[in-house]
């Protein structure tokens, strides 16, 4: 059985998919891009800038689904730019206790949905 989590604190769906769905004790997010969710506008002010909206986004779906970060187990990070990967690590890490983090890949790829700079989606367990 799959409960689907959406929550207005989060951007909604650009497709046919949710924000994150629950099945059993485990969550599974959809990829989070810089969207504000009060706005609808994309956070593109700086890469730093960017990821902070990335991590908020996905911190308002674990909470929806009552979890946090000390919940996931598995992050998925794509970046159009390894350039990058030093500030996005460096805000990725504030939102999580180094000697708990979760397993991750960080992967450079071509191009991301709305041309977007970083893409983050995690697995849950309670």
């Amino acid at each position: 059985m799959k409960t689907i989590i959406n929550t207005p604190n989060a951007p909604a769906p650009i497709g046919p998919y949710n924000q994150a769905i629950l099945t059993g004790n485990t969550l599974y997010t959809s990829g989070q891009i810089a969207f504000d969710p009060k706005t609808n506008d994309l956070v593109l002010d700086s890469i730093v800038a960017e990821t902070k909206q990335v991590m908020e986004n996905l911190k308002a779906v674990l909470a929806a689904a009552d979890m946090t970060f000390e919940n996931v187990i598995k992050s998925s990070i794509f970046i159009s730019d390894m350039n990058n990967f030093g500030q996005i690590n460096e805000v990725y890490g504030g939102y999580f206790n180094e000697a708990t983090a979760p397993a991750r890949e960080t992967v450079e790829v071509a191009n991301l949905p709305k041309f977007v700079n970083v893409e983050i989606s995690m697995i849950a367990v309670k």
